[in-house]
């Protein structure tokens, strides 16, 4: 029995094995399901069966992040700046698919991570849960299974969050979910995803009249355009339109948003953001813990984790306390987060763009002017902010600014333009942003007046250039005024009342520092470190206000006021006098507690037992820097948008051939072509010569460019024998 099952077994081998040699590979069976035909020891291996087994080719994994990372997120993102600034006009309806690419989740979980940690990390050095707890969230929502401000379901958890919810006790788990809690590290990605996606469209659509919360934009852009494009105008409108940066309808946003965002899930995850109620304490709860948190006289020292960042610098927190009006408010809507200042600017855009239309239509130029007689944007060019008092004022013209919820009208004409713009203006906000203004809260002023804006003050001041004197009173017999000059300024008033605000100074009318007590713990060098930061934060503020010298000394003298009098109440030296006459002027000379305790201060300083002491910085008026009147020039723009444009009209290749068509015309030649010329001939009338030394160099260059200058002259083309490339040949 057992005999006739090994002789079976035995045929049916061998006619597999024939089978699989006889049949051709275009009606083999696939890869997939083929197998290698078993030999035995009575039989002779055949040739198939000694070759390698075929590869086996599996489809990707879709779960596996690592498949998923396939390109740069750096050149994804660069890739969306370019194709809207190409085509800024286009409707974006779908934007889905970049919603779908991992490498936008890693490098938005790169930005989150760094504002959370304080530190940055490297994409390699994302960990594997981390990339699959990424991609969890991007299914979610992809499915529509994401919701904003979730505090125990989550995705991913932040780096710092080291809870276990289901180790929390009902008390807890109450407080967590029924108190104001910082927004979860999941909203910040997904908000840094929307932001990648979305800023490049609308920056390529946003008006050139809006500066705030726009990468590339500062309020010293503001301040210098200003000063070059408003020096013309002698009534001005200012507004504040702050009050939306509050709250808004998030209707009136989604209506906004789809002008140009067509993609329903990009949309849909929006409005979500904002119709979400966001969770915050009771104001019953929050009176209590600040009653009890000041009965609480001694507070243990806090000691920071590991991988907890460190609080700002105290002189950063000032100089943010010191930022001006215009610039203290951020929008924040909702669960929107850093995605806020950007559906501000679109919610704004449209009066951005209604401004410039009315701008065309205000326009009437004439000939008498002294500014402006042709275009919109010619003015003085000689000087941008001169403007002549002599010759006929004909020419209507007005100018918009727009920075956050402020924005800025300047008016060429009568008043009575101008109260026809602020009539339109209102009229406009009524409809479009449900907001009732009045003609008090949009003033019409004279330039004579001065405008308050961004903390500078506008006003215009008469040039005197000829002045004449007599030889013994020196009393002034004739002045001659050629113009007027648009004067920014810096607000002395202003700047007074932040340094109150932040609690340098005391008094109502005449300013006297008050002691600095935050920095009481500090050493001295720590203390004048922190404050030479603070100084040069300021100086670089005001670094186009005419009175840049005059506010600059005046911050330094609030500021060395304040730290002698902390230093003369630290080291118990009765009075700032005594204080500057130990430690200088400038303060730079250390401080003893107890005298004949410890060695010189030159000594432990070589020895590298103490920080060396810097002194104040601007101590005297002579040291601030002058005022930069750099011109600013007309259409400007950031450095990369200027780069995304030239890049595509280098990208363009009609552009190459208007640069060809161009050295035509002209006879020239590009440097690729005279360089190929040159190398051709050489190659052509090349002899084998000794190597040459130095004083044989010039006369072989002759002799070559001498044999090659008729073929060059044959290359080159009849028109160009005297042209530039026998020059520089000839060079």
């Amino acid at each position: 029995m057992y005999r006739h099952l090994r002789l079976r077994l035995r045929c049916r081998r061998l006619l597999s094995t024939s089978a699989a040699a006889s049949s051709p590979p275009a009606q083999s069976a696939p890869l997939l399901f083929r197998h290698r035909p078993i030999s035995s020891l009575s039989s002779p291996p055949h040739p198939q069966s000694l070759s390698p087994s075929p590869p086996r080719y599996l489809p990707p994994d879709p779960d596996d992040p690592s498949t998923l990372l396939r390109e740069d997120p750096i050149s994804l993102c660069a890739s969306l700046w370019i194709d809207n600034f190409r085509d800024p006009s286009a409707t974006a309806s779908s934007l889905s698919p970049h919603l779908r690419r991992l490498e936008l989740w890693v490098l938005a979980y790169q930005k989150a991570y760094a504002d959370e940690t304080g530190s940055y990390l490297p994409k390699s050095s994302v960990s594997r849960p981390a990339l699959e707890s990424l991609l969890a969230l991007r299914n979610a929502v992809l499915d529509g299974r994401f919701r904003w401000g979730a505090r125990l379901d989550l995705f991913i958890r932040s780096p710092r969050d080291k809870t276990d919810p289901s180790s929390l006790s009902k008390r807890k788990l109450r407080a967590l979910l029924t108190s104001t809690q910082p927004p979860p590290f999941q909203d910040c990605i997904v908000q840094e995803v929307l932001l990648m996606i979305l800023e490049p469209i609308y920056e390529a659509r946003f008006s050139q009249k809006s500066f705030a919360f726009r990468p590339g934009r500062s309020p010293h852009a503001v301040i210098r355009t200003i000063r070059r494009s408003f020096a013309g105008y002698l009534w001005y409108i200012k507004g504040d339109l702050s009050t939306i940066l509050d709250g808004v309808k998030p209707a009136l946003i989604i209506n906004a948003l789809i002008r140009d965002v067509r993609d329903k899930k990009v949309v849909d995850l929006i409005k979500s953001a904002l119709t979400t109620p966001v969770i915050t304490g009771r104001p019953m709860d929050e009176e209590a813990a600040r009653k009890k948190k000041k009965k609480r006289k001694y507070q243990k020292k806090r000691v920071l984790a590991e991988d907890e960042p460190k609080p700002d610098p105290y002189w950063l927190q000032t100089f943010f306390g010191f930022a001006p009006e215009e610039a203290e408010k951020l929008p924040d809507w909702g669960h929107c987060g850093v995605l806020s200042p950007l559906l501000a600017n679109v919610y704004l855009d449209e009066l951005d763009k209604w401004m410039e239309e009315k701008i065309k239509e205000f326009y009437r130029p004439s000939k008498s002017d002294v500014i402006w007689t042709g275009g919109e944007e010619q003015g003085n060019t000689s000087w941008p902010e001169f403007v002549p008092t002599s010759g006929p004022d004909k020419t209507r013209k007005t100018d918009y600014v727009r920075y956050g919820g402020h924005f800025l009208i300047g008016v060429r004409g009568p008043r009575a333009d101008a109260a026809v713009l602020r009539k339109q203006l209102i009229e406009f906000c009524d409809q479009r942003y449900q907001l009732k203004l009045d003609n008090e809260s949009l003033p019409i002023e004279h330039i004579t007046k001065g405008i308050m804006f961004l903390d500078h003050v506008l006003c215009r001041r008469v040039v005197y250039p000829t002045l004449r004197y007599t030889a013994t009173g020196g009393k002034i017999i004739s002045e001659k005024g050629v113009g007027t000059l648009l004067s920014v300024t810096a607000s002395l008033k202003q700047c007074i009342k932040q340094f109150r605000k932040l609690e340098f100074l005391k008094g109502d009318r005449d300013p006297d520092p008050q002691p600095c007590f935050r920095m009481f713990h500090a050493t001295q060098a720590h203390t004048n470190a922190q404050m030479n930061k603070f100084l040069q934060t300021i100086v670089e503020w005001y670094r186009y206000a005419d009175n840049r010298k005059k506010v600059v000394n005046f911050c330094s003298y609030i500021i060395r006021g304040s730290l002698a009098k902390l230093y003369a109440a630290k080291y118990k030296l009765r009075s700032r006098a005594k204080v500057y006459k130990i430690a200088s002027r400038n303060l730079s000379r250390p401080l003893k507690e107890k005298k004949g305790q410890s060695p010189e201060y030159h000594n432990l300083l070589r020895m590298g037992l103490v920080d060396s002491i810097d002194g104040l910085q601007y101590t005297r008026m002579s040291l601030v820097p002058e005022t930069d009147y750099t011109p600013f020039p007309g259409g400007w723009r950031p450095d990369h948008e200027k780069v995304l444009l030239e890049y595509i009209r280098l990208e363009d290749p009609r552009t190459l051939e208007e640069q060809r068509n161009c050295l035509r015309k002209q006879g020239l030649v590009t440097p690729q072509d005279y360089v190929s010329v040159l190398v051709w001939n050489y190659k052509k009338s090349a002899l084998v010569l000794p190597p040459l030394e130095e004083n044989d160099a010039q006369r072989a260059k002759e002799e070559l460019l001498g044999s090659n200058r008729d073929e060059i002259k044959d290359k080159i083309g009849e028109g160009e024998e005297n042209g530039g490339v026998l020059q520089a040949a000839q060079m």
